[in-house]
């Protein structure tokens, strides 16, 4: 996960953007309040932020080189709602910058949605290191966010990353990694319970993704984070899995949570015997998912799934990138480094294109809402050998300029014949992709693109 930073650059573009958010027939369908049980209404239109930093400079940058096209896509993109993420800061800092998100989401007559990014230990201490500095801190800007919010409507998103990557899963020293799990559900537990006092709030935790925890050890853990007190989980948040592997997976999180938690339940407290996207299913071939599938539908008993979720689409509109193609002529790279490249795969991947905009009204009984939590165009982080998420054979496969001597490779990607600008840095290269890519297609602006 990364910082997502964005400020209005150019008027020209935020009154684009603006006039987008409140067109006619679209101004009038203001949010809806939530039901009691803070379910996100079906109508309700999000927030579109502030551009961000980088889009409107590569859109004068293309409007400049004579690509008017593109140019409108990237406009578009930065009109459709998306994430504020609060990732850091004082808690007076965040309180304003909670405050300034709801004056202008008001002035849109949207809901926003936030995304809380600052526990102690965050991210392993990797790419998106950072995080309040113990649990006391973290307590006092979590009330922050809680106060600033108020009784206003708002989609809350607790720690991406935050029950999937554990202290206990980093692998670190305690010398240089003090963090616990006890005290990281301590944490969450807090947010939970300060968020969830707004009756018009709809907070929802980490429930990772369709090819990282297995059900029952995401199920447990999420019960453990008062999963029952807040409207559910998220996921996909920053990656590229499909919405049907996405669909599935929180259709058996949520009932493996309804089969550990009911006493009369034959799995009750037994969260390893849920079947997963691992067994019987196999995760890499999405046709044996089916038998998961009749798992679930033959063994749920008495149980009554009900816990809730979300997927992120922003970037998942190609779904999540084989590597297959780097194996092939002209790259004709190793099975060893096909295999690092699809471990890594997460990270700044080429061919991605964005995914579904954002919508309450999924159809789909626990699926509250399509979001785009991610940032679209901004880096993962820098993607390369020295980070274990990239590998390459330069003897197989080089072209003019690429580093030869192995320090500077060690910080190159391949991938995209460059080095990656940092987290949460626009990065122009992706971005473009992105909007090309996007499915469903993107149309742009008329104003933009020269169309009548």
């Amino acid at each position: 996960m990364r910082h997502h930073h964005r400020s209005w650059r150019m008027i020209g573009l935020a009154v684009l953007v603006a006039a987008t958010t409140l067109a006619p027939g679209i101004a009038q369908a203001a949010q809806t309040a939530p039901a009691p049980d803070h379910t996100i209404a079906t109508d309700t239109r999000f927030f579109v932020p502030p551009p961000a930093d980088g889009s409107v400079q590569q859109i004068g940058q293309l409007l400049k080189s004579g690509d008017p096209k593109d140019a409108a896509l990237i406009a578009q993109m930065e009109a459709t709602p998306a994430a504020v993420w609060l990732a850091g800061g004082t808690p007076d800092q965040v309180a304003q910058q909670v405050r300034t998100t709801m004056f202008e989401a008001a002035l849109e007559r949207a809901e926003p949605v936030f995304v809380l990014y600052d526990i102690p230990g965050r991210d392993c201490s990797q790419y998106s290191a950072g995080g309040a500095l113990d649990t006391a801190a973290y307590e006092a800007w979590v009330a922050a966010v809680a106060r600033a919010v108020g009784t206003a409507h708002a989609v809350l998103l607790v720690e991406p990353d935050s029950l999937g990557n554990m202290p206990s899963d980093c692998g670190l020293p305690t010398s240089t990694y003090p963090f616990t799990d006890a005290e990281r559900f301590t944490e969450i537990d807090y947010a939970v319970t300060a968020l969830e006092n707004d009756p018009d709030t709809s907070v929802y935790l980490d429930g990772t993704n369709s090819h990282w925890q297995q059900v029952g050890n995401i199920s447990s853990r999420l019960l453990q984070a008062d999963v029952a007190d807040t409207q559910g989980f998220f996921l996909n948040v920053s990656n590229y899995q499909t919405n049907a592997a996405s669909q599935d997976y929180g259709n058996w999180v949520s009932d493996c949570i309804a089969m550990i938690s009911d006493p009369s339940d034959w799995a009750y407290n037994l969260p390893a015997d849920c079947a997963s996207q691992y067994y019987p299913a196999s995760v890499n071939d999405f046709s044996t998912w089916a038998l998961t599938n009749a798992w679930y539908a033959q063994n749920m008993g008495g149980a009554v799934a009900g816990t809730h979720y979300l997927i992120d689409t922003s970037r998942n509109g190609q779904g999540a990138n084989t590597m297959g193609s780097y194996a092939d002529a002209p790259y004709d790279q190793p099975a060893s480094v096909i295999s690092t490249l699809v471990s890594g795969n997460w990270c700044n991947p080429t061919g991605a294109g964005l995914g579904l905009r954002p919508t309450a009204d999924t159809g789909v009984p626990l699926l509250d809402a399509y979001l785009w939590v991610k940032t679209p165009g901004e880096s993962d982080g820098q993607c390369d050998a020295a980070g274990g998420v990239r590998a390459w054979d330069y003897t197989a496969y080089t072209q003019p300029g690429w580093p030869t001597d192995a320090a500077d490779q060690n910080l190159f990607d391949p991938l995209w014949g460059i080095d990656d600008p940092a987290a949460g840095a626009w990065f122009p290269q992706q971005a473009l992709q992105l909007v090309q890519n996007a499915d469903p297609p993107l149309t742009g602006f008329p104003a933009l693109s020269g169309k009548p």
